[in-house]
């Protein structure tokens, strides 16, 4: 099974390519590409999809083992753990609460920018 952000991938050269293949493998868990107890593709599959180096596809799903994310049957593959949506969706908004929102604090105690005003805002590009 392949999401079409699988199909259609360009790595940013902002971020380690292994990170990016961990979080398209996440993206997929979310948007219901990969359910609880369902094999993802291989490395080799994900190697050839992506035409990235093989160590480097074991690096990014190495990641995602290590946060209980994924885990592996022996012989068979790699498998999405249960509670992996759950557990991906805690540590993003964490993520989020953490790094987006304290930058964007920041950024608006620096222009004057009132909790009104950034509720507004928010309001307007939900809008739009």
């Amino acid at each position: 099974m392949l999401s079409g952000e699988a199909m259609n991938v360009t790595f940013d050269e902002k971020q380690p390519i292994f990170q990016q293949v961990a979080n398209i493998i996440e993206n997929d868990i979310l948007n219901g590409t990969y359910r609880e107890d369902e094999q993802i593709l291989s490395v080799a599959q994900f190697s050839q999809l992506f035409q990235i180096n093989p160590a480097t596809v074991v690096k990014g799903i190495s990641l995602l083992v290590n946060e209980a994310i994924l885990y592996k049957k022996r012989g068979l593959g790699m498998y999405v753990s249960t509670d992996a949506k759950q557990k991906i969706k805690n540590q993003r908004r964490d993520r989020f609460y953490k790094e987006l929102l304290s930058n964007l604090l920041n950024e608006a105690d620096k222009l004057e920018l009132t909790t009104e005003d950034i509720i507004n805002m928010i309001k307007q590009l939900r809008k739009d």
